[in-house]
């Protein structure tokens, strides 16, 4: 098979960074999106040495919907075409925080869902014309269902899961998936320092390997790990009167 052709947007955080590495290990075409050049700059020589066969990178603010079409169409001709797709950027307020200053809850949600399905849209619609490809989105199995601890966080996770859910209902007429990956709690910088129960953390680069995976399987739904299917079910299916005397 030629090499993937793959474009991540976010592609400096952890998870980005982790499933990159291991398209990179396959020499895939990378394309490669984020806010600072710096650190874009450090993620991309890295991927060279790792085996990507070419690297294509730009900064951009993610929040500037109107320049979405012309970023993905940057791209898709630089790698010569998408196969690969994933939308990674997102921020995590504390949710104290996000309740005491509106502004920040307004950036959670235009961050985490405004601005992703304004980019799931732009690759959707590209991938739609070429009749092929698949499109991942990160998202949090704290969308599955909110909880007291991060609500707003988990309301940003809950309307992307909604939208990733339709467009790949719509996608998948025109020989395009749409994967929507569930991440639990992850040891990254994002998250450290502010989990109650770090046990929980998982592993990067395991989670990035179970991405990876679904990806190239084209499932719609990724839990990772894959336990956290089996957990968020049982989490939903509870009756509120005993889901509310639950802690967090």
């Amino acid at each position: 098979m030629p090499p993937r052709r793959v474009l991540i947007l976010g592609a400096t955080s952890a998870i980005a960074q982790a499933v990159a590495r291991r398209y990179a290990q396959g020499g895939a075409r990378l394309a490669l999106v984020a806010r600072n050049r710096q650190y874009l700059d450090v993620v991309a020589a890295d991927l060279r040495i790792r085996g990507a066969s070419a690297l294509w990178t730009e900064v951009a603010d993610f929040l500037e919907l109107e320049r979405h079409a012309a970023l993905v169409d940057r791209a898709q001709q630089a790698l010569g075409g998408l196969d690969i797709a994933l939308v990674a950027h997102g921020v995590l307020p504390l949710q104290a925080e996000a309740l005491a200053d509106s502004r920040i809850a307004g950036l959670c949600w235009q961050t985490n869902f405004v601005s992703a399905a304004s980019l799931l849209e732009a690759v959707g619609q590209r991938m739609e014309e070429a009749g092929r490809g698949t499109l991942g989105v990160l998202s949090s199995v704290a969308g599955d269902r909110g909880r007291a601890e991060n609500y707003v966080y988990g309301a940003s996770k809950a309307a992307l899961n909604a939208y990733a859910g339709g467009l790949g209902q719509r996608l998948a007429k025109k020989g395009v998936r749409v994967v929507t990956v569930k991440p639990g709690p992850v040891a990254t910088p994002m998250t450290a320092g502010r989990m109650r129960r770090p046990g929980l953390l998982s592993d990067v680069d395991e989670v990035a390997r179970r991405i990876h995976r679904g990806l190239e399987a084209g499932w719609p739904v990724v839990y990772a790990p894959a336990y956290w299917r089996l957990v968020m079910t049982i989490l939903k299916l509870l009756p509120t009167r005993i889901f509310e005397r639950l802690r967090g």
